[in-house]
């Protein structure tokens, strides 16, 4: 799965902490082998009708995403759980 980042995620990616990063970076690796894995509990954000997704980096933090064509998602955006949800995409 090829992944590519918006400047947005870019920006918010390089002010994290170093172990975030790190969990990212995993988690992402996870993400292009499937999905769907289940300890990624990716979710389709509300309204549904945006077609945007996340995945858990960690118990606080979450990468937002939209699948593009095939093989091919987004990543929009990464930061804690709670900020994450009140976004308007």
């Amino acid at each position: 799965m090829e992944i590519i980042t918006t400047p947005e995620f870019e920006l918010l990616f390089s002010q994290l902490p170093v172990g975030i990063k790190k969990k990212a970076a995993k988690q992402a690796k996870l993400f292009c082998e499937n999905p769907f894995y289940n300890s990624l509990n990716t979710e389709k954000l509300e309204p549904k009708s945006k077609q945007v997704w996340s995945f858990r980096v960690d118990k606080n933090y979450r990468i937002v995403f939209r699948f593009m064509e095939k093989n091919r998602v987004a990543f929009i955006a990464i930061g804690p759980h709670k900020w994450i949800y009140r976004l308007a995409f």
